[in-house]
């Protein structure tokens, strides 16, 4: 299997999880933008160095720059992939079929106040930046961390106005993305409620009948 794979769906709709599971049981890589970007950073690459300037002065790193790094990484990797978080909008989907085919699109969906519901009940450590949810993953004792026992805060982009606007934001920019994939034929609409595992089960089942 050597699949390239785009995961997408709004704001916590769960696909950090489901990419991860994805690289433990299936071999999947993932390819994050801000883990290369970071690591390019990190390492002093060429390419970490002009993402460093663009960076440093508050600016956008350039897609024709982050396309680069992914060509890199891509050259380095054998088996599956799963881009994360990339393509965002349909020019960089445009750009980034310039580079490597991909071969299905999986959109992960979810009710708009299940979604709200998620992300406003989540609590991050200000210590360790460990995340609880207060519902599905609450911390073993009220406000605090469970692995350094720090204190847990609701960051401000999980208030719930915030939340409504960062999922309004991610409808605009990304149907004319899911449009595209469904015209090329590869988008794969997943139920992305109910049990992790479940979902799981069918994201995999999507990817096995590919």
């Amino acid at each position: 299997m050597d699949l390239k794979i785009v995961i997408l769906g709004p704001p916590g709709s769960g696909k950090g999880t489901q990419t991860e599971r994805l690289c433990a049981e299936l071999g999947f890589t993932k390819i994050s933008t801000g883990d290369l970007l970071r690591e390019a950073v990190r390492t002093g690459t060429p390419l970490g160095v002009k993402a460093k300037g663009f960076m440093d002065a508050g600016k956008l790193v350039p897609n024709e720059l982050v396309m680069d790094l992914i060509k890199e990484k891509l050259k380095s990797v054998k088996g599956p992939v799963i881009l994360d978080g990339f393509p965002r909008n349909l020019e960089q989907a445009e750009m980034l079929d310039k580079i490597t085919k991909i071969d299905m699109a999986i959109d992960l969906e979810v009710n708009e106040d299940k979604l709200v519901k998620r992300l406003t009940l989540r609590r991050t450590c200000k210590d360790c930046n460990s995340v609880f949810h207060l519902e599905f993953n609450p911390p073993k004792v009220a406000g605090k961390c469970d692995k350094c026992g720090g204190e847990l805060f609701q960051r401000s982009d999980d208030i719930e106005r915030t939340v409504r606007e960062r999922l309004r934001v991610y409808k605009e920019s990304t149907l004319p993305l899911t449009n595209y994939y469904t015209k090329k034929g590869i988008l794969k609409m997943i139920e992305g409620e109910g049990d992790i595992g479940a979902i799981y089960q069918r994201i995999v089942k999507a990817i096995k009948t590919k």
